[in-house]
């Protein structure tokens, strides 16, 4: 008779990820990027934040930037949920206000800081800030598009050119800093942009 071998053995995970640890890899990844200032957020760096090993992120990530971005982008999905008030003008002004607000504190407005630096130097993180807009841009798309179908927009009315004008100047006031980006400035942003 063999004996019985009582040890508890670890099921294999493979390369399923552990939603505790994701969650602490964005965590500490937002809190870097918040911290940075402008200069390079490392992989080390966020392993070492998370209380994980560099391998972790790279199974689960193709690179830095993608962490980075992944963080960024989780973080805007629960600040800045799409508004659906059944009007445009509310739903603009609620989008325009939440965005700016957030851009003015951390951890958003120094993590977009360091990303847009960053960016700058790295072709890929570039092309992931791309698309970090491009997913922006689609909830203000929808916004419009739903105020088209409610017959409160033109059909005429441009919206690629609304979106581009909307975001034109939040990130002309965002990276330059030269005008404030508030509540009455998002209630000025909604009335220019339907006029």
């Amino acid at each position: 008779m063999s004996p019985v071998d009582t040890r508890e053995t670890r099921p294999h995970t493979g390369r399923r990820r552990n939603e505790a640890v994701r969650r602490a890899i964005l965590d500490a990844a937002l809190d870097l990027l918040s911290d940075a200032d402008g200069a390079p957020v490392t992989v080390e760096t966020i392993a070492r934040a998370a209380g994980v090993g560099k391998q972790t992120l790279y199974r689960w990530w193709p690179s830095k930037g993608a962490v980075l971005l992944d963080a960024l982008t989780d973080y805007a999905a629960q600040e800045l949920p799409t508004p659906d008030t059944g009007s445009l003008r509310e739903d603009l002004r609620a989008l325009a206000t939440a965005t700016f607000e957030a851009s003015q504190r951390a951890p958003s407005a120094p993590a977009l800081r360091t990303l847009v630096t960053e960016a700058a130097r790295d072709a890929h993180l570039a092309q992931l800030m791309r698309d970090f807009t491009e997913a922006r841009r689609a909830v203000l798309h929808e916004i419009l598009r739903r105020g088209h179908e409610r017959g409160e927009l033109p059909a005429d009315r441009d919206v690629d050119l609304l979106v581009d004008q909307f975001y034109g100047f939040f990130w002309y006031r965002f990276l330059l800093g030269h005008a404030p980006l508030d509540a009455a400035t998002a209630e000025r942003i909604t009335d220019s942009l339907l006029r």
